[in-house]
């Protein structure tokens, strides 16, 4: 398996590199966004580390053109802990966020969660919920006639609540099958991203289908 590291600070990328290539990793490094992008454009990897303070383009802009592929895991490596800037790059499609200084065994369990997830998941059919429509194939969202501008995140989230539609989902589960377990559970992202979600979906329309029940969790229905 191919990793690319994206970090200017050479300690740490020598760092990455001993440890993942130790573990059995074949590791590429680039010191600056454009380097990454090269490397990215010419070689197939499957999970690409990136740092977020770069020189030149930062890992966001960076993050924004990975995501062109969407079969690219990626996992922002930053000193950025802020709540914000976790949930920036979640809903930007990282596919995780670790903050620094880290351990680098939890590091390289990530990486391997991650790596075991990159293998091509057949996408379901539409889902309809009365007026609404999710389309994961083409990923698109519409409420009637209404399309719904949505992050990868919110529609990762809006997917799961179709899915289980009529069925109360807790936050305990939303993080696991939205953000897969990689997240710090004591943060209220899920809390954050269903108020950004049902704004999007519901505020617009009469009928109301994402619903909280107080004390336990989410659901998404029609309701009489």
């Amino acid at each position: 398996m191919r990793i690319l590291v994206v970090e200017d600070e050479p300690k740490t990328a020598d760092y990455l590199h001993q440890g993942l290539s130790e573990s059995g990793y074949v590791v590429d490094c680039a010191a600056s966004g454009i380097d990454g992008l090269h490397l990215a454009g010419q070689h197939r990897y499957e999970l690409v580390i990136l740092d977020v303070n770069l020189p030149g383009q930062d890992g966001w802009q960076v993050l924004q053109q990975l995501r062109r592929d969407n079969t690219l895991r990626v996992m922002m490596l930053t000193a950025r802990g802020r709540l914000a800037d976790k949930i920036k790059g979640l809903d930007m499609g990282a596919d995780d966020y670790l903050v620094k200084p880290f351990e680098f065994p939890e590091l390289l369990a990530r990486v391997r969660s991650l790596l075991r997830r990159s293998e091509p998941i057949a996408l379901p059919e539409i889902l309809r919920v009365a007026d609404l429509e999710l389309d994961p194939r083409r990923h698109r969202a519409y409420r009637g006639t209404r399309r719904i501008d949505l992050t990868t995140k919110e529609f990762a989230l809006l997917q799961v609540l179709m899915r289980q539609s009529g069925e109360v989902l807790t936050r305990t589960q939303i993080i696991s099958l939205v953000w897969d377990m990689n997240f710090d559970c004591d943060t209220n992202v899920v809390e954050v991203s269903i108020s950004r979600l049902r704004a999007k979906v519901d505020d617009q329309s009469e009928v109301k289908l994402i619903h909280t029940i107080r004390g336990v969790g989410y659901v998404l229905e029609t309701r009489q």
